[in-house]
């Protein structure tokens, strides 16, 4: 059995499966309030399952919000370390691509990352398979958009999709339906299944680039050290 949570964008889930079985899962929408919505969302979950008897816990380890990183991958770490259960690190990208795990397609999973910049990865999903194309990365639109030119149909998901898609300007791309567009915990749950296992003390939050405070304290440093 594995819990699999997410709560790296707007959205949050979590849900509890048994190889390709489905126990019981939750999916919410309602912004960065994964402090006061994740945990009771993970209880209902497990409902009366031994937390002791997962074979492990996975968890969209980044990218994504800063805040939102955070907030899983200590849920996760702090369910972890009471029981030594395991641990499972899935990008939030590869997440998303697995909404398509059905199809065979192309798909471009995309979260904002401000500044018509988003992070990004793709995957080609054939045959129940997920194959990634390129590592996450962060990415300006205009880099993004001469890559999707080489593929004849893209689709566009992530919390990022319909921002990406408005602005990406491309015949060969198309917006994820409304059921697939977001990352939630049973696609973290099937991108987990033949990954690592690791210490809970080694799982750790994945960033692309520095957090906003982080880069304004960097430009602050470089302006002194030029007045100096």
């Amino acid at each position: 059995m594995i819990l699999a949570i997410d709560s790296s964008a707007i959205t949050a889930s979590a849900a509890l499966t048994d190889g390709e079985k489905v126990i019981k899962s939750e999916f919410v929408n309602a912004g960065l309030t994964h402090s006061e919505t994740l945990l009771p969302m993970i209880k209902r979950v497990l409902n009366k399952t031994d937390s002791g008897l997962l074979d492990a816990i996975a968890i969209t380890a980044g990218p994504g919000s800063f805040t939102g990183v955070r907030i899983g991958v200590a849920t996760a770490k702090g369910l972890a370390f009471k029981n030594a259960i395991p641990c499972i690190s899935v990008s939030t990208l590869e997440a998303i691509a697995y909404n398509f795990i059905d199809e065979n397609c192309i798909v471009c999973a995309v979260m904002d990352a401000r500044r018509m910049q988003f992070y990004n990865a793709l995957f080609e999903l054939k045959n129940g398979q997920c194959i990634r194309l390129c590592e996450d990365r962060a990415i300006a639109i205009e880099d993004l958009k001469e890559d999707l030119k080489r593929f004849e149909k893209v689709i566009i998901a992530g919390d990022g999709a319909r921002l990406c898609f408005e602005n990406i300007g491309l015949e060969n791309a198309v917006l994820a339906e409304d059921d697939k567009i977001y990352q939630n915990a049973v696609s973290v749950a099937r991108a987990a299944e033949n990954k690592e296992k690791i210490p809970a003390a080694q799982l750790m939050p994945i960033y692309l680039r520095q957090s906003q405070a982080e880069r304004e304290l960097s430009l602050k440093m470089k302006s002194k050290e030029k007045t100096v």
